[in-house]
């Protein structure tokens, strides 16, 4: 049984993709959120050094807690120690296009992360002012979304399935909806993506919580 540590559902994209590294390949867990923003959250912080950021997985093994944070090091780590889930591609080829694809998410993207966070409440509108750099992210993910699938064979990322590759764009498939975002072939992947029950289960529990974070809005 794994724990993870999650923040707000409606705006944490980085535990959004922790927990799909999870609820998506049947792994079993425990979710341990904590309010973002909070002092609460200071006092996780400390409790769970030296991690800093959210989500946090932890386990019991021969007797003491094993941590590991980051989603890039949450992936392969779950990986590792469930090589038959899934998590990445079976297919040598298609494992390296969902690794490249995943990792450059993980790196890049810095105008779409920073004008357009995640925030499941806003209702679906493009930004007044899109800032520069924002159409060449846009059109950047659309071309690499458009590689991988031919690369693969598609309809996911990494192939035939749902992979790794697919919960770190998550996210941004979030992020295209509601900033009312697209670029060519965009469309149908993020339908299939938001689609997913586990991406399902998380939009139900971003959705009962009542708390509204005013720092994730934008205009």
């Amino acid at each position: 049984m794994y724990r993870i540590v999650t923040g707000d559902k409606a705006y944490s994209s980085w535990s959004l993709r922790g927990w799909l590294l999870l609820a998506a390949f049947d792994l079993p867990f425990e979710d341990m959120p904590v309010r973002m923003y909070d002092p609460a959250f200071e006092v996780l912080k400390a409790e769970k050094a030296p991690a800093r950021t959210l989500p946090i997985l932890e386990w019991e093994e021969d007797g003491t807690t094993k941590r590991v944070w980051d989603t890039m090091a949450i992936a392969e780590t779950l990986h590792e120690r469930h090589p038959g889930a899934g998590i990445w591609p079976d297919d040598p080829d298609h494992r390296a296009v969902a690794r490249s694809v995943a990792a450059e998410m993980h790196s890049s993207f810095a105008a779409l992360r920073g004008a357009c966070p995640m925030n499941l409440h806003r209702a679906p509108a493009p930004l007044e002012a899109p800032p520069e750099g924002l159409d060449a992210d846009v059109a950047r993910i659309a071309a690499l979304w458009s590689w991988a699938v031919a690369q693969t064979g598609g309809p996911w990322l990494g192939g035939a399935a749902f992979s790794a590759a697919d919960v770190f764009y998550a996210p941004v498939a979030f992020r295209f909806q509601e900033y009312a975002l697209s670029g060519p072939g965009t469309g149908a992947y993020i339908a299939r993506l938001l689609e997913h029950s586990a991406v399902q289960q998380w939009i139900a529990l971003a959705m009962a919580d009542p708390r509204r974070l005013s720092l994730y809005d934008r205009e």
